[in-house]
């Protein structure tokens, strides 16, 4: 499987130290099946920092998934169990991930979700209305997170 990675610099290795705390999946490395979705990114990265988008592309041997070489989380729409994960993730502020995965898949908390979210933590909203909320929105989008050295070892930079 091909994956997508939006950005404003390219690289020839990834490496996780340089990953930020605190996002939805944790500190990881993110990518996107989808391109069109990953050059939205890099293009917004780009004007963030002054730079020109990049899209880096990996190919994914998608069967260390199912075969036990790496863990494996999967989200497939917003739900309960992954408003949770992703509020543990995100208030996370130790540089350490809260999980253990190599690789998690499943919606981004965007910036619409962002905003629930924050309803959600300063208590505005309880957890049914804010699961009730992300129904309605649409263009949902999705990600994988690659949170190890072993899961970062299973991408090929093409």
């Amino acid at each position: 499987m091909k994956l997508y990675h939006g950005t404003y610099i390219d690289f020839d290795t990834i490496d996780l130290s340089m990953s930020n705390k605190g996002k939805d999946f944790g500190k990881g490395f993110y990518l996107s099946d989808n391109y069109e979705q990953a050059f939205q990114l890099a293009t917004f990265k780009a004007i963030q920092f002054n730079g020109e988008p990049n899209v880096l592309t990996f190919d994914f041997d998608e069967t260390a998934l199912t075969n036990g070489e790496l863990s494996f989380m999967k989200f497939d729409e917003y739900s309960r169990e992954w408003a949770d994960f992703i509020l543990k993730n995100r208030q996370n502020e130790i540089d350490e991930n809260i999980h253990r995965y190599d690789v998690v898949y499943g919606p981004i908390a965007n910036d619409k979700v962002g905003v629930q979210i924050r309803n959600l933590i300063e208590q505005n909203i309880d957890m049914n209305l804010f699961l009730e909320r992300l129904k309605y929105m649409h263009g949902i989008t999705f990600q994988y997170f690659f949170g190890t050295e072993k899961a970062i070892s299973k991408l090929v930079k093409l």
